[in-house]
């Protein structure tokens, strides 16, 4: 049974992990020291049993009704803060801590060694403290204080390398486009507060709408600012830039960003604040962005030769097809799909991070053969990417396919568009998938040669680090065992915990009853359950289709980089336009940084402030002290000590305030 004071607990262990090796840690025992990683370990792993019990004890007893504490008290100024502790909150408290603590168990081979070790595990406690507090949140302005605090964490964990320029050119970047959304996310909080105080309490806010309390025009306006914020923090299309650069930090950090904390905060918002959505008019645009995004990132990836840039640009793909689960209203499958892709997300990115570790580069070019010396590495990634791919009997098989068939019933303009956006992405996904599974673990190992840094150098791209800087083998069983534990969830924990037939004592259809039939304050009724899924009929239609669409992708795949059958460079060639604009991020990154940073916002708003401030502002401060000198001199020629000069001076001064006197009295 959980309480409030161990439900609080489960934000707390993490922030004393973060004191403890920021403080005790480093001052007594070094910036290196292995301690470090046990703190931050026991106190997640601490988390992570209490985010067990929390779900057991919702799932036994519902949704717990935990007291509000005054925060801020000023004037008519009263904010409260609290905990909610409901079925949303338990599974992402689940996902956040089950995740992070194996992350950070792979962290303790992965960032062996390294000079800012204590560093590296104060900051990833602070990273999951920050998750754990935004989902646990029962006020709204608590909501966005540790949605900051997520983002401060991603910026430092992201820069964590601070003597890289692109390092830390890559956390600036995370941070001011994700404060871009974060300004739609702070409007939108004001503009409700305007309404009313106590729509801050999210379970007031629940009640409010179900009431009808709140017109369907505030509805829209408060949901487009929180649709803001999850469009920056969840990289979606337009503020999609930022993610593929965040992989400058460790490897164990963009599992933990990609797998369960902050990509999938935004889909966490939308999903927080779900009623306040369906009752505005923007679904559609939630569902056409998620859609357009999913397709987007994917043929990005396509072309990625960084593996971990490939993974990212998956994240952001898959993190579009929540978004388009929620726009058309299941709630339940979007729900699925986050649970679902945490697992082979982590174990593709500790995957990738193993590969790291062994061949010392990311660039796939470099790379090739590693499956004869990393052979439980290949597997746990084989097994992640076909989940991803959402082949049968994988867990993203079931969570995939309950978004595209949720889709097709939904049957309107939207729905069906989104579907086809859906099966393109999927499409896509197998391919990029197998194409990085291809490349780095069959055929010869291409890396360390004098043709291939020539190659490189020819290219422009970075050279490979070389056969003195690599060590081909199996990764420390700390890396590897994660992976696989990662890979075995990516296999079992789609159907058994949301089967389409009772299985094993475990009721049809669980996780999505759990989600949305059990979940009153959110689905009030029956027939509001059932529109978000909580009890979908398995659509072999859709589910057909879509596998085909994925073993073509991954036959594909296999065509180009294993058979040889199609020429990848024949094929570059033929369509040169097309790849070097997919290659290039179609120039977001030239049309942001160059075009309206630079040439847009330096060249004609700040140069046009410096000339105002150079030629206005500080002139006028000049004409004002030269007017002020000159007055002050002309005043000293009258403190000349003659009696006469003084009382003339008194009588200009009766003379003056007689006449304001008569004038204005």
């Amino acid at each position: 049974m959980i309480t409030e004071g161990l439900a609080w607990l489960i934000i707390a262990l993490p922030v004393a992990a973060l004191l403890v090796n920021g403080i005790l840690v480093r001052a007594f025992m070094g910036a290196d020291s292995k301690y470090a990683g046990y703190v931050t370990v026991a106190a997640i792993g601490g988390s992570f049993v209490l985010s067990l019990m929390a779900l057991a004890t919702v799932m036994s007893d519902g949704p717990l009704e935990l007291e509000s504490h005054d925060w801020i008290s000023i004037g008519g100024l009263n904010l409260r803060f609290g905990l909610m502790l409901d079925q949303l909150t338990v599974i992402m408290l689940v996902v956040v801590s089950g995740v992070s603590l194996l992350v950070q168990i792979y962290g303790q081979a992965y960032m062996h060694g390294d000079k800012s070790y204590t560093r590296y595990y104060a900051y990833m406690a602070l990273f999951t403290a920050s998750m754990l507090g935004l989902v646990l949140s029962r006020n709204m302005i608590q909501v966005f204080v540790f949605w900051e605090l997520v983002g401060v964490s991603s910026y430092l964990l992201i820069g964590f390398w601070m003597d890289r320029p692109t390092a830390a050119a890559a956390a600036k970047k995370a941070f001011l486009m994700t404060r871009f959304g974060d300004f739609g996310f702070l409007l939108g909080i004001l503009y409700l507060y305007s309404q009313s105080p106590s729509y801050m309490d999210i379970s007031t806010l629940y009640h409010a709408i179900d009431a009808g309390d709140i017109a369907v025009s505030v509805a829209t306006w408060v949901a487009l600012g929180l649709f803001a914020g999850a469009i920056g923090k969840s990289a979606q299309f337009p503020l999609h830039s930022w993610l593929p650069d965040a992989m400058e930090g460790p490897t164990s950090v963009s599992a933990l960003i990609h797998s369960a904390t902050m990509v999938t905060a935004g889909v966490f918002l939308v999903a927080r604040f779900f009623p306040l959505f369906e009752h505005s008019d923007i679904m559609t645009l939630v569902a056409l962005v998620g859609g357009f995004t999913a397709v987007f990132a994917a043929t990005m990836g396509l072309v990625a030769n960084d593996i971990k840039r490939v993974l990212a640009y998956s994240t952001i793909s898959q993190l579009g097809y929540m978004m388009l689960a929620l726009g058309v209203g299941a709630y339940a499958p979007a729900l699925f799909h986050l649970f679902t892709h945490a697992f082979f997300k982590a174990a593709l990115f500790l995957g990738a991070g193993s590969v790291h570790h062994a061949s010392g580069t990311f660039n796939m070019k470099y790379m090739g053969g590693l499956k004869k010396h990393m052979p439980k590495t290949y597997w746990g990634m084989i097994i992640a990417s076909l989940s991803l791919a959402g082949l049968f009997p994988f867990s993203g098989f079931w969570s995939k396919d309950e978004i595209l068939g949720h889709a097709a019933e939904v049957g309107t303009n939207t729905g069906n568009i989104v579907l086809a956006l859906g099966l393109i992405a999927a499409l896509m996904t197998a391919f990029y998938m197998f194409r990085a599974i291809f490349l780095t673990f069959h055929g010869e190992w291409k890396g360390g040669g004098e043709k291939e840094m020539e190659d490189a150098e020819a290219a422009g791209e970075p050279a490979p680090v070389g056969s003195a800087n690599s060590h081909l083998g199996e990764s420390p069983w700390l890396m590897v065992g994660p992976v696989l534990l990662l890979a075995v969830l990516a296999i079992f924990i789609g159907f058994f915990s949301n089967p389409v037939v009772e299985v094993a004592g475990i009721d049809k259809h669980a996780f999505a009853h759990f989600v949305t039939a059990e979940n009153h304050d959110v689905f009030p009724d029956h027939e509001a359950a059932i529109h978000a899924g909580a009890e979908p009929e398995f659509n072999f239609m859709v589910a057909g289709i879509s596998t085909v669409f994925a073993i073509s992708g991954i036959g594909l795949a296999y065509l180009m980089y294993i058979r040889g059958a199609i020429s990848p460079a024949a094929m570059g060639a033929r369509f040169q336009p097309i790849y070097k604009f997919m290659l290039r991020k179609y120039y977001f990154d030239e049309l942001y940084e160059d075009q309206i940073v630079r040439k847009g916002f330096y060249k004609y708003v700040a140069d046009t402030l410096r000339w105002f401030d150079e030629h206005w502002i500080d002139n006028a401060n000049v004409y004002i002290s030269n007017w002020v000198s000159r007055i002050g001199k002309s005043g000293a020629l009258v403190q000349n000590g003659q009696t006469q000069t003084y009382a003339v001076g008194m009588v200009i001064g009766v003379v003056a305030v007689v006449a304001a006197f008569l004038l204005w009295g």
